[in-house]
């Protein structure tokens, strides 16, 4: 058995799609504009990884992410480097305090996507995270 991807709602497919591709490198694999449950789909995928991330819209679902029921992450060489871009583009990192927080051990931090999904972002060599 393998994980082949994940699947996520969205309020507004050009908004996540937008946020995906351009912080975090996804490439578009497939889309469907009418899947046979009606749904807008998006496909994604990040070179070097075998999972993928299913972006799905549709006009008659309302997208309400509970805080803290899932999140996705990411593992970055320097987690410094990728928070230094992330509020360049205007992103907010937390917690507030994530610098002085996570000196020691495995250095994280935590972004939100447009519709609230919570991202983990942790710092290490990413062929270790495979």
């Amino acid at each position: 058995m393998k994980l082949l991807h994940t699947r996520i709602r969205v309020s507004d497919l050009a908004r996540s799609l937008s946020f995906y591709t351009e912080h975090f490198g996804f490439q578009i694999e497939r889309r469907s504009d009418n899947s046979p449950s009606g749904n807008r789909i998006v496909l994604l995928s990040l070179p070097g990884n075998p999972h993928q991330l299913e972006l799905c819209w549709s006009a008659d679902y309302k997208v309400k992410v509970p805080e803290d029921l899932i999140h996705l992450a990411f593992g970055v060489e320097d987690l410094m480097a990728a928070c230094a871009r992330f509020e360049k583009a205007g992103i907010s990192i937390w917690p507030e305090d994530w610098r002085e927080k996570f000196t020691s051990g495995r250095k994280m931090a935590f972004i939100d996507d447009p519709d609230g999904y919570e991202i983990e972002l942790l710092e290490g060599d990413p062929e270790a995270f495979l």
